[in-house]
C-alpha cells in the first residue's frame, strides 16, 4: 500500500490545475479517495472524528448485498436448467457459473453507464466523484428480471442518474431512490420486459453453459400466478430459500436477512424504518385477509405477503436508504409503516401491479421531508407549551 501511495503522489501533479491530464482530475480524485482515506482536515471549528466515512459505509452496504446477489446468480442458473429439464444432472458449480455469466453483464452495464455519467458531471462541475453509485450500481441489476435486455437497462440507468439524481445536485441531494426510479422507468416504459411469465428465465446458453431454450419457455412468479389465475399460491420453503422465479436479487429471504443483520449490526440501516415496514405490511395484510375482498391477493396469509416479491428486499435495502428516507426517529416509524401498508394495499387492490413494494417506496420518498417537517414542528410546539407552563 505504501508503494501505491507513493505512485499516486508521483502522478498526482498531472491531474491538478495546469497538468496535462487535468481533464481527468475528478476520475483521479475519485479513485484516490476510494483507495485511501482523504488526508485533509478542516482548518477551524469543532469536529466529530469517526473511523468510518461515507465510502466505507457504501462498501459495507455492497458487502451486505453480496449474499442476495450470489444466491440470485445461483437461482438464475437453477431456473434455467430446471426449464431445460436438466436440473438433476447439473452440479452446483455449473448452476452458479451460468448465473454469474448471465448477471455479470448487467452489473457492468449499470456501473459503466451510471459512473460514466457521474464522471462527466463531476468534471463539468469541478467536483470530486461521489460514492453514492457504488451501491446504486449493484442494486439496479438485482431488482430487474434476468430477461431484461442490456440496452433497456442502460437507457433506464441513464434516465435515473440524470433526472433523479444529478438534476437535484448529485449524491445526498436526490429526493427519490435512484435504483427505484430505474425500475419504475423500466416498468412503465417497457412493461412486457418487467412482468408477465416470459422474463424470469434466462433462455440463452452462456459460453457453452446451458441450453438455448425454445421461445415459449415461461415461468411465472407466485404473485404473478395469483394475479392471473385467481388462485393464491400455497406456502413453500422455496419462498424462503429463494429458489423460485423473480428479480435477480429479491427472491431469497435468508440471503436478504444475512445482509440485514450486517446493516443493523454496523448501525448503517435504521432498525426503526426496517421494523416499521414489516409491521405495516403485516397489519394491512392481516386486515385484508380478515375482512378484505374475496380475491387471491386478499386471501393470502399475511406472512406470505412478506416473503414474496420484493417486500423483504425493499424493507432491508431500499426503504432504509438514508438519503431518501425519513431522518427523525419518529418519522422513521411513520415512514416505514406507510411503506409496508401501501405496498400491500397496492398489491391487493391493483391486479395490474402485483408487486407494489417499489412503487410504495417511490411514493413515500416524496413524503419523507413532509413527515420530518411535521415531526420536528410537533416537537417545537410541545416544548413551547411546556416552557409556557413553567414560566406561568
Amino acid at each position: 500500500m505504501k508503494a501505491l501511495r507513493n505512485y499516486l503522489n508521483k502522478i498526482k501533479p498531472n491531474f491538478e490545475e495546469g497538468g496535462k491530464l487535468h481533464a481527468f482530475r475528478s476520475v483521479f480524485e475519485g479513485m484516490e479517495t476510494f483507495l485511501f482515506v482523504p488526508n485533509a482536515t478542516s482548518k477551524r471549528g469543532v469536529h466529530i472524528h469517526d473511523a468510518i466515512d461515507s465510502k466505507r459505509i457504501m462498501s459495507l452496504v455492497v458487502l451486505a448485498l453480496m449474499p442476495a446477489l450470489l444466491l440470485g446468480m445461483y437461482n438464475v442458473g437453477y431456473q434455467h436448467f430446471k426449464a431445460a429439464g436438466a436440473l438433476d444432472s447439473t452440479g452446483f458449480i455449473e448452476l452458479f457459473a451460468y448465473g454469474l455469466l448471465a448477471v455479470l453483464p448487467k452489473i457492468v452495464v449499470s456501473y459503466v453507464v451510471g459512473l460514466g455519467i457521474e464522471f462527466v458531471v463531476a468534471q463539468w462541475r469541478g467536483e470530486e466523484i461521489h460514492e453514492g453509485f457504488l451501491v446504486t450500481g449493484i442494486l439496479i441489476p438485482m431488482i430487474v428480471p434476468v430477461g431484461c435486455p442490456l440496452w433497456m437497462l442502460a437507457v433506464a440507468t441513464a434516465f435515473a442518474v440524470i433526472f433523479a439524481k444529478e438534476v437535484f445536485g448529485g449524491t445526498g441531494m436526490n429526493i427519490f431512490n435512484v435504483a427505484v426510479v430505474t425500475r419504475a422507468f423500466l416498468f412503465f416504459a417497457y412493461p412486457t420486459k418487467m412482468s408477465g411469465d416470459a422474463v424470469w428465465v434466462a433462455s440463452d446458453s452462456m459460453f457453452g453453459l446451458g441450453t438455448d431454450l425454445v421461445n415459449g419457455v415461461t415461468a411465472a412468479t407466485p404473485l404473478g400466478i395469483a394475479s392471473t389465475t385467481g388462485a393464491a399460491p400455497a406456502f413453500s420453503w422455496d419462498m424462503i430459500t429463494g429458489l423460485m422465479p423473480g428479480s435477480i436479487g429479491e427472491t431469497s429471504v435468508i440471503a436478504i436477512a444475512l445482509g440485514g443483520i450486517l446493516l443493523l449490526a454496523t448501525g448503517i440501516a435504521s432498525w426503526r424504518t426496517m421494523l416499521s415496514v414489516f409491521v405495516g405490511g403485516s397489519l394491512i395484510a392481516w386486515l385484508f385477509n380478515s375482512v378484505g375482498p374475496d380475491t387471491p391477493m386478499a386471501q393470502m396469509p399475511w406472512y406470505e405477503h412478506l416473503v414474496l416479491g420484493g417486500f423483504c428486499f425493499g424493507a432491508v435495502f431500499m426503504a432504509t436508504d438514508p438519503v431518501t428516507s425519513a431522518r427523525t426517529q419518529t418519522g422513521q416509524y411513520i415512514y416505514g409503516f406507510l411503506i409496508g401498508a401501501m405496498a400491500i394495499t397496492i398489491r391487493v387492490l391493483n391486479p395490474g401491479y402485483p408487486e407494489g413494494m417499489m412503487l410504495a417506496i417511490l411514493l413515500m420518498n416524496a413524503f419523507a421531508p413532509f413527515i420530518d417537517h411535521y415531526v420536528v414542528q410537533s416537537n417545537i410546539n410541545r416544548r413551547m407549551k411546556r416552557s409556557m407552563k413553567l414560566n406561568s
